[in-house]
């Protein structure tokens, strides 16, 4: 149970912080609000790795939890309960900027923090999300694989990946690779970003499955001493 609060809370900070960034600061006006909104979520990864880290792994993404799955680090209950855990933790970071939303004024670009994309524009979000989810998990099972993992400096290298996806992709999505980090902020915004939710589920779904298969290559000691 510790770990499954750990889970709701880890991600719970994420949305509050990475998803009220860019409704209370902006990040469609200029490269300086991007890289704020990009440091903001890798800064809130960084903090809850050393936070809650020990108890529960930190995953605070469901794609995460699928990628830990695949690579038969977990349990298929435990990731189940994880990836609902992580749901919750994202509604109730977005139930709290709803609430300070419609208590006083917020950014010019949303009152949600939800991902979206433009009409005509569906591939190209798809597909952004795939690679930059990927790119994302790959990271993380590396940083953390117990013979060949950064130890003690994952969760920084973790936190530092999540800007970097940021940066690139947040023009284009507003930057998901977590699908409870979406589906909070969809719930209380509606419209397009409710309709659109799936491909921000699905899509960094297949990332995370990707980067499992990739990182079983990359660390199988049996097809580096046949090569």
């Amino acid at each position: 149970m510790k770990k499954l609060f750990a889970e709701a809370l880890g991600t719970m900070v994420l949305v509050l912080m990475g998803c009220g960034s860019a409704v209370f600061f902006g990040c469609e006006t200029g490269s300086a609000q991007v890289l704020a909104v990009a440091f903001a979520f890798g800064l809130s990864v960084v903090g809850m790795a050393y936070c809650v880290g020990n108890i529960s792994g930190c995953h605070i993404n469901p794609a995460i939890t699928l990628g830990v799955w695949l690579s038969k680090r977990m349990k298929s209950s435990e990731a189940m309960a994880y990836m609902f855990a992580q749901c919750i933790g994202a509604i109730i970071g977005s139930a709290i900027i709803y609430v300070l939303t419609q208590t006083g004024s917020f950014g010019p670009t949303t009152a949600t923090g939800a991902n979206s994309f433009a009409d005509g524009q569906l591939w190209q979000a798809f597909i952004a999300e795939i690679i930059f989810t990927f790119v994302f998990v790959l990271v993380v099972l590396g940083s953390t694989d117990s013979k060949k993992g950064a130890g003690n400096l994952a969760g920084l290298a973790i936190g530092l990946t999540l800007v970097l996806v940021h940066i690139v992709c947040i023009p284009i999505t507003g930057t998901s690779v977590n699908p409870a980090r979406s589906l909070g902020p969809a719930l209380f915004a509606g419209g397009a970003p409710l309709s659109q939710l799936w491909l921000f589920i699905v899509a960094p779904m297949i990332g995370a499955a990707l980067s499992a298969g990739v990182w079983k290559i990359l660390s199988c000691d049996k097809c580096e001493n046949n090569a």
